[in-house]
């Protein structure tokens, strides 16, 4: 009966990545349509928007393995957290930086989950670890992206805010 306690531990794993990729999304979706100052970023963030799409669409795949969806609660949950912590950064005064350092922590939330669930599906012979390893690699190539273009957002943030105030370095 272990078998099924793995199982059921895979299946769990792999509902929760889905409510957290459905939390992403309600995240980056409004960030894009505030950053006028920072035309790479929106294009990076569009480009991770449909990649996280694909991503759900993988989910939901192996879901199907499993004779199994996604839990509605649990994407409805973190949706709704994700769009406050959103609305939250978008009244900072430097909410370009926040939502960077916060978008730099989620793409390791979701390496870790991406990467504990190939461990499960590996060790147990479960399907979708070749559709997991691709979702792994792109949260990985933005966390990267994130990491190496911080310097460059902070510039940016800082010149516009010494130049034209707070307001307009905001977006």
């Amino acid at each position: 009966m272990a078998t099924d306690a793995y199982r059921d531990l895979y299946v769990a794993g792999l509902r929760n990545a889905h409510a957290v990729e459905k939390q992403a999304l309600s995240i980056m979706t409004p960030q894009v349509e505030r950053l006028e100052h920072y035309p790479e970023l929106a294009d990076r963030l569009r480009a991770h928007i449909e990649e996280t799409h694909q991503q759900v669409s993988r989910l939901d795949e192996i879901m199907a393995q499993f004779d199994t969806s996604n839990s509605a609660l649990k994407d409805m949950a973190l949706s709704m957290s994700g769009g406050m912590a959103a609305i939250s950064h978008s009244v900072a005064g430097d909410e370009v930086l926040k939502n960077s350092f916060a978008n730099y922590a989620f793409e390791h939330f979701e390496i870790a989950a991406y990467s504990s669930l190939l461990t499960l599906a590996d060790d147990y012979g479960f399907a979708g670890g070749d559709l997991l390893r691709v979702s792994l690699g792109e949260e990985q190539r933005m966390a990267e992206w994130i990491e190496q273009s911080l310097p460059l957002v902070t510039r940016r943030y800082a010149e516009l805010y010494a130049n034209e105030g707070q307001l307009a370095a905001k977006a």
